[in-house]
């Protein structure tokens, strides 16, 4: 599949490409061959309309800025040559001809395609004036133009080419790592679910052996792992509403100060229980636009993340401050064996756990990934830092 995508992008951009370089390069020669052909023909009517003056043999008085031309009279008296340049004129019959072919045109200008020459007519008074210019030299300048512009177009496809396929690996980089990671969390749902699932189906087993010994502990057993279950799709459903950008769908003014503080009620008897000691100082006045319920959750995820990985005895300390004019700062402090760098990195990723044993106790390693996601759509930012026995989650939103 991401193959045929990025052959698609390619073909799309070669294609718009090679017409775009055909338009250009058409018109370029579109409108040199109009520039010209105008610019020639200015000459020649300008030449041929002057009224005539007597001037050494063969020549005008101002010589023509034109390669190769004659001009040629026809009155009563007969034809005659009233100029040239450029040209052997002694082949009377030629003349006539080119003469007569003007004559028959009817037009004022035009084109003698057998004899390669264009011409331009100007009427007077008992006579018709023709002046004709080769234009030889023009289509060799067309010719070489066209060639120049096939070399041009040839060497612009191939890099474009070149460019089309880079882009198309950066383009469809970010889909494949999607790819990846959606064939990893299926992978990783799928291992999560089939442990429980397991225990379920043996203990059902229990029970239908009709040992009366067997029900009470079989019981509890299928109750424990369905409650484990029934925490792990809520997880998945969480992160599934966090990923479709339902934060974005009920934005509100609110008092983040307020919120933090409603927040930690709920967890201060926990932590306590815990055998942990809490201490919080939140700033008051902090107000921003945010969804209310994904923003509580955030909190809850921070506090219920630490209450699992403290250290026994330790300290949990959460702080919201504002940080510059437009940015406020939630952090969440907790004592406890350091994350290393990469560990640091990849708890925001699905299904990760610094610790795998605590699954049993409803960590699903989903927390700080739908965490993640919630920030995200408000326009922050979460990461994490450890210093000396210290982990501390920092979450920045705009206000």
């Amino acid at each position: 599949m991401l193959r045929r995508l990025r052959l698609k992008f390619i073909c799309i951009n070669m294609v718009t490409v090679t017409a775009m370089l055909c338009v250009i390069l058409g018109l370029v020669y579109h409108f040199t061959r109009m520039n010209l052909e105008q610019e020639s023909l200015r000459l020649m009517q300008t030449a041929v309309e002057r009224p005539f003056q007597p001037g050494p043999p063969g020549q005008l008085p101002e010589q023509l800025p034109l390669p190769c031309y004659f001009i040629l009279r026809s009155g009563r008296d007969g034809m005659d040559i009233v100029a040239q340049s450029g040209y052997d004129l002694t082949d009377q019959a030629l003349l006539e001809s080119c003469l007569e072919a003007a004559l028959a045109s009817g037009a004022p200008v035009g084109v003698l395609e057998d004899y390669g020459l264009r011409f331009c007519r100007a009427a007077r008074p008992g006579e018709v004036r023709f002046i004709f210019a080769g234009i030889s030299s023009e289509r060799t300048t067309l010719k070489n133009l066209l060639g120049t512009s096939l070399l041009v177009g040839a060497v612009s496809f191939i890099a474009f080419l070149g460019i089309s396929l880079l882009l198309a690996r950066w383009a469809v980089g970010p889909v494949e790592r999607a790819w990846a990671q959606q064939k990893q969390f299926v992978a990783d749902a799928s291992h999560e679910l089939k442990t429980p699932l397991t225990v379920i189906m043996t203990n059902a087993e229990l029970l239908q052996s009709g040992a009366p010994e067997q029900v009470p502990r079989a019981s509890r057993s299928i109750l424990a792992m369905s409650r484990q279950m029934r925490g792990l799709v809520e997880g998945l459903l969480e992160l599934a509403r966090a990923d479709a950008g339902t934060a974005r769908d009920a934005l509100v003014p609110l008092d983040f100060s307020k919120l933090v503080s409603d927040a930690l009620l709920p967890f201060e008897p926990i932590l306590f229980e815990a055998g942990l000691d809490f201490t919080s100082r939140v700033e008051p006045g902090i107000r921003l636009t945010g969804n209310p319920g994904q923003l509580r959750q955030v909190v809850h995820i921070l506090l219920d993340n630490a209450r699992k990985y403290t250290s026994p005895n330790g300290q949990v300390t959460v702080d919201l401050r504002r940080r510059g004019r437009g940015r406020c700062v939630l952090s969440a402090a907790t004592s406890g064996q350091p994350l290393t760098r990469q560990e640091r990195t990849d708890i925001f990723k699905r299904f990760y756990r610094t610790d795998p044993a605590r699954a049993m106790d409803q960590s699903y390693g989903l927390g700080l990934s739908i965490a993640q996601t919630i920030v995200l759509a408000h326009q922050g930012r979460i990461w994490a830092e450890s210093g000396g026995q210290v982990n501390t989650f920092f979450v920045e939103l705009p206000l």
